[in-house]
């Protein structure tokens, strides 16, 4: 007893260390693998498994095995928390796989223990069937070395027998697999041909035998099947397939040797196709049968949308086909369909992704465990989602541990919380009897069976009744005991709320108490700048651009409000007219504003800055030129803007922005909205006016920087107006881009165009009217104009400055008469001389001889009688200035810089100034 003992301690000694040390590290030391095997570290490479000791917690191992061998035991094992490695008590071992032939005996039967595969340990008994003589070893083992200890016995024909003739029944049963319903079905159909036998009014000479194999629901596997039961003794009569993929092999294959296939357990709608299968029969409804059930489950929880994950088979595929319609017909959506062949996790992803709430889920048991380990994984489960699955599964299927996940039971069980099946009522819950005097069976036109459907749900762990469902007559019988995670049955979408964004009213009222103001000091502005236009230094700052100046700024401050009124203030039918209002307003507003300082600046670059022979050409400035300039400008945005409207009207569009989860655990999304005026061709009409705009931005800021030196009078406050110019051209030149990028967020938007707006206007103002009215206000400039107009008595609509310019006109035109009285004199006194010479050649010789000899040179001056003016001309000793008009004496006292007349322009000879 104690050399026991001290075994037992010694054994389980290093479990207990190793433990500890986990325990205390984190992880999990890295265990042996089996003996003719490995183990496959996922996501290691070579050189990390060499290095590494400790493995983290929820790490899993797979153990691999050599050649033909197989694992026998855990093969999956997973890091737990406390430092050991799942089913750890459990050994796994590689052994190797004795022939499968020995595990099934013609005419008789195989016990196999243990049960499982044939390995290393295994033990067959064999027995013969009644008329049969077993002919070997009924006993044989399952050697280290792959190979039974004794050969294969055989049951041979009792030809002495004289009991009942034998009729054989190839059966394939699927006892493992992804449908194992042969655990319930081969019982089931002994039992059926026990009663049969013991009957003497069915077949009274016959006795029933059932040969049957364990296809696992494989069809490559039943395939090898089928042909042993085909071609081996004795000849069977009848084949019995079960699971849908196997029968389909069958009863394609059986209608060449033209026998009967009758199926326990085949549910696929593609079976029904008597060209395909007429040899075919069944007593398990098609799976389409469920349809209707399940539409009229979504009817009656007011279902309009449901999603679907099937496992890529047939019998899921055309059953799935068949939903489609039916729910299609009923007014219900698919609005997700996913597919999976042997791994769901992407699928189930997809689910998630897509928002699929009621979901209907079509696969066998065996991939329903890998599905539900997903949706733990992906909380695809709770008060939010129902699923709805097939109800042949085991009622513990979840609770089946599966090397091939590595969810827990309590995960799974979890997940599988609340959900609904529809199984095919095999009895008929009625009372009515048979011609067996058994239950009533009912086949519909196509041959197929027809029952009820039995509704379940999971509640608590554990399967509860709460309805049926009758097809053929479409009565529901409801039980009303389902339960529900949440206050009842989910909603099949999650419910989306529209949630206009709006501008900040704060925001709003503050920009709009700013633009209102900037309004008031523009009307003050506006009203100074008429009530002092003709006060000469107002009048010399051309006070009607001015004016335009100061009512394109209004416009602009206008356009603020429509440019924050959105459908929290109107109606959205409304919304085109007040786009239309912040396009024109602004777009107005600007070339009024910008347009008429642009005109100014533009003057006084063209008359000031060419060369000195041009300026006297261009040195008088025209009003209305000035405004035909401001005219053209502003008739080139009307145009512009009309062409858009017609061509590319404006109207409302609603930008979705990602849906958003409110506070609170509740069901539903909200989806921000945001209203935008916008066009077909926003972006192409955008580029053209800010093409146009832009460059007329860069080239007043070059005009401006060009005449920054000039003084004049005639546009005294160009300075004012370059000044503006940078300032609007920079606001404009950063707003626009800015409020592009930032058009999906309406606060900062309007906040940056409107502020820009704002701040422009107001420094336009201040900077052009501000310092008139300063020196206005100082010097008084204003009183002494009009306390010299009541001294003179003139009238103060007289304008001096039309004076002046009639005064420089008549100037001009004595300066013209004056040259061509110059070149008059000079083409006389060229006259003069050539007479002069021919006198003095005409005079006698001698004459002139004795005159050179008596007397004194004669001299050169000219008579002084021929320099005389001509007829008409004035005196020279006569003042010049008394034969002058008043208005040509008045026009040289008046301009003595620019345009005075003295002697000094005329010829050397002192001819007085000429008038004609």
């Amino acid at each position: 007893m104690a050399q026991l003992l001290f075994l037992i301690i010694l054994y389980a000694l290093p479990s207990l260390v190793v433990a500890m040390h986990n325990s205390t590290t984190g992880g999990c030391a890295i265990i042996r693998p089996p003996r003719d095997g490995g183990i496959r570290y996922r996501g290691l490479t070579q050189e990390q498994i060499r290095n590494v000791q400790i493995l983290p917690v929820d790490y899993e191992i797979e153990y691999i095995c050599r050649g033909n061998r197989v694992i026998v035991g855990p093969k999956v094992r997973k890091c737990l928390p406390n430092g050991t490695w799942t089913d750890i008590t459990l050994h796994s071992r590689c052994l190797l796989l004795c022939p499968r032939v020995w595990t099934s005996l013609e005419n008789g039967r195989v016990a196999l223990k243990p049960p499982g595969p044939p390995v290393e340990g295994t033990v067959l008994h064999y027995s013969c069937h009644a008329g049969f003589m077993l002919e070997g070893r009924n006993i044989t083992h399952c050697t280290k070395l792959g190979k039974w200890d004794s050969p294969k016995p055989v049951c041979l024909y009792d030809r002495n027998y004289k009991g009942k003739k034998k009729l054989y029944i190839g059966a394939l049963f699927p006892m493992s697999g992804g449908w194992p319903g042969g655990q319930a079905c081969l019982p089931s159909a002994q039992m059926a041909l026990d009663l049969v036998n013991n009957r003497t009014d069915i077949l009274p000479d016959y006795e029933l035998e059932l040969i049957y194999y364990d296809s696992m629901c494989d069809p490559g596997e039943s395939t090898k099947l089928l042909y042993d039961l085909l071609y081996t003794e004795p000849i069977k009569t009848v084949l019995m397939p079960g699971c849908s993929s196997v029968s389909t092999l069958v009863a394609e294959a059986a209608r060449m040797w033209n026998l009967i296939v009758l199926s326990y357990g085949s549910s696929s709608p593609a079976l029904s196709n008597r060209n395909r299968f007429p040899t075919f029969f069944r007593t398990h409804p098609s799976a389409t049968l469920h349809n209707p059930t399940r539409v009229r489950l979504f009817q009656k929880w007011k279902w309009t949308k449901i999603a679907t994950i099937q496992q890529t088979t047939e019998v899921f595929t055309s059953t799935l086909d068949d939903l489609e319609q039916r729910v299609k017909e009923a007014g219900i959506e698919i609005s997700v369909r996913q597919s999976f062949l042997t791994d769901p996790a992407v699928a189930v992803k997809n689910l998630k992704r897509q928002d699929a709430r009621i979901i209907v889920g079509l696969f066998y048991e065996t991939e329903a465990r890998k599905v539900f380990c997903e949706v733990f994984k992906e909380k695809l489960y709770g008060k939010k989602y129902v699923w709805f699955l097939i109800g042949w599964y085991a009622d513990n299927w979840f609770k089946i541990k599966d090397p091939s996940i590595n969810c827990t039971i309590e995960n799974m069980t979890e997940a599988v919380e609340g959900h609904v099946t529809t199984e095919i009522v095999m009895l008929n819950p009625e009372t009515v009897r048979g011609a067996s005097n058994l239950g009533h069976v009912v086949f519909d036109a196509q041959g197929s069976r027809m029952a009820m459907t039995l509704i379940e749900q999971l509640q608590g762990g554990s399967y509860k009744k709460i309805g049926y469902y009758d097809s053929s007559q479409k009565n529901l019988s409801w039980f009303g005991n389902d339960v529900w995670i949440g206050a009842g049955p989910p909603a099949d979408s999650t419910i989306v709320i529209e949630e206009f964004r709006y501008l900040s009213q704060k925001l709003f009222a503050a920009v709009s108490v700013f633009a209102g103001l900037g309004i008031l000091l523009g009307i003050v502005c506006l009203t100074f700048n008429i009530y002092n236009s003709n006060v000469r230094y107002i009048q010399n700052s051309q006070p009607y651009l001015n004016n335009m100046t100061a009512v394109g700024c209004m416009m602009a401050l206008a356009a603020v409000f429509p440019l924050g009124i959105d459908g929290h203030h109107i109606h959205r039918s409304q919304f085109p007219v007040v786009c239309q209002f912040r396009l024109w307003l602004l777009g107005l507003g600007f070339s009024l504003a910008y347009g008429s300082m642009f005109t100014k600046i533009w003057w006084v670059h063209n008359l000031f800055t060419k060369k000195e022979e041009k300026k006297e050409k261009r040195k008088h400035l025209e009003p209305w030129k000035l405004y035909a300039t401001v005219g053209v400008l502003l008739a080139i945005d009307v145009l512009s803007l009309m062409i858009w409207q017609i061509v590319d009207p404006l109207h409302i569009t609603v930008e979705k922005f990602t849906r958003e989860a409110p506070k609170g655990d509740l069901d539903v999304l909200i989806q921000p909205l945001l209203e935008h005026c916008t066009s077909e061709k926003m972006n192409t009409w955008l580029g053209v006016v800010y093409g146009y705009k832009g460059l007329l931005l860069l080239l007043g800021i070059f005009l401006a920087y060009e005449t920054k030196s000039v003084s004049t009078e005639k546009i005294n406050d160009h300075r004012a107006v370059g000044m503006a110019i940078y300032n609007v051209a920079v606001l404009c030149m950063i707003t626009a881009p800015v409020t592009m990028i930032l058009t999906s967020q309406q606060d900062a938007s309007f906040a940056f165009a409107a502020l820009a707006i704002v701040f422009s206007v107001y420094i336009t103002l201040v900077v052009l009217f501000v310092p008139k009215m300063r020196r206005l206000i100082t010097r008084g400039e204003w009183q002494s104009e009009q306390q010299d107009t009541l001294k003179t008595g003139s009238s103060t609509n007289n304008n001096d400055e039309e004076k002046s310019r009639q005064l420089e006109r008549e100037n001009r035109e004595l300066q013209k008469i004056i040259q061509e009285k110059e070149q008059r004199v000079s083409e006389l006194r060229n006259q003069l001389v050539e007479r002069q010479a021919l006198r003095n050649r005409r005079r006698p010789s001698s004459g002139t001889n004795q005159n050179h000899s008596n007397s004194s040179p004669p001299s050169s001056q000219p008579d002084p009688k021929s320099l005389l003016p001509p007829p008409g001309y004035p005196n020279p000793a006569s003042d010049n200035h008394s034969s002058l008009p008043p208005s040509f004496s008045n026009s040289s006292n008046l301009y003595q810089a620019d345009s005075k007349i003295s002697r000094n322009h005329c010829h050397n000879s002192q001819i007085p100034l000429l008038y004609k």
